[in-house]
């Protein structure tokens, strides 16, 4: 089968996404096509696949996203901004969208200087295993722990660790090391579906901006430095029940380039 597909990257978290509006793809794609798809030596190569659908709802379009091992995956914030300037390059929305991922509908809308907030879910709690452990639900699960200095942490080996450790490796989480500093935050991700170190997570960014929160050590538009660019996370905090609402991640989301590839000659058995 040829497919013709686009690369996407946020914060050089990076993505082929499939224009499901011109080539149906409503049964989605067997998952080893899609695993074939992400290999970066034998495929087009990317930390995920995100496929925009067409829906008969008052919203703009489905995104159905597929970790790189060709599961399909929970929510992806920076995939979801790059799902968003996907559509809007397609013209199928302008500045502004309402959509469809796998944790419910999401806004977004898109800022003079490029960049893209995406509104994400609410989050019931931000768990507390140890003082510098959490866990927090961000429509993805993420394991955040606080270090001294992130330069100094070997992020597959320790990441991989927890992600298999007895109490996540049956439904897998990803794993964060986070840097809190007087105005930013530094942030490391192990990313399951990946089983890898990635450059930046939108979900995980968001679970370390509302554990530095949760600390009182930063408020407001959070900084966050991941290794592939900066985004920023804001949300409001209910005093009564701990939850955060009105959270949004702000970053940038570029189309790299496009092509055509034929699945039989990448697919792997």
């Amino acid at each position: 089968m040829k497919i013709s597909f686009y690369k996407y990257q946020g914060a050089g978290n990076d993505f082929i996404m499939l224009d499901g509006f011109s080539t149906s793809y409503d049964s989605g794609l067997d998952h080893r096509v899609v695993a074939a798809l992400c290999d970066r030596r034998f495929g087009v190569g990317a930390d995920g696949l995100i496929i925009i659908n067409p829906l008969e709802e008052l919203l703009d379009f489905e995104m159905l996203y597929y970790n790189a091992d060709g599961k399909p995956g929970s929510m992806c914030g920076n995939g979801g901004r790059c799902a968003f300037q996907f559509a809007r390059d397609l013209r199928i929305i302008s500045d502004r969208s309402e959509f469809l991922a796998t944790d419910g509908p999401h806004e977004a809308f898109l800022h003079d200087d490029g960049n893209i907030s995406l509104k994400m879910s609410d989050v019931k709690q931000v768990e507390r295993l140890d003082a510098r452990t959490f866990v927090v639900d961000t429509g993805s699960p993420h394991f955040v722990r606080i270090v001294d200095d992130i330069d100094a942490v070997d992020v597959f080996r320790e990441g991989r660790a927890i992600r298999y450790s007895d109490a996540y490796k049956e439904k897998g989480i990803n794993v964060n090391f986070i840097e809190i500093l007087s105005d930013r935050i530094r942030i490391a991700t192990y990313e399951r579906g990946v089983e890898d170190e990635t450059l930046a997570c939108g979900t995980g960014v968001t679970a370390s901006a509302l554990v530095s929160m949760e600390l009182n050590l930063l408020n407001g538009k959070i900084r966050v430095e991941a290794k592939g660019g900066t985004l920023f996370v804001e949300a409001e905090r209910n005093t009564g029940n701990g939850q955060y609402v009105s959270v949004w991640l702000t970053g940038p989301a570029v189309k790299t380039f496009e092509g055509t590839i034929e699945t039989e000659d990448i697919q792997r058995s």
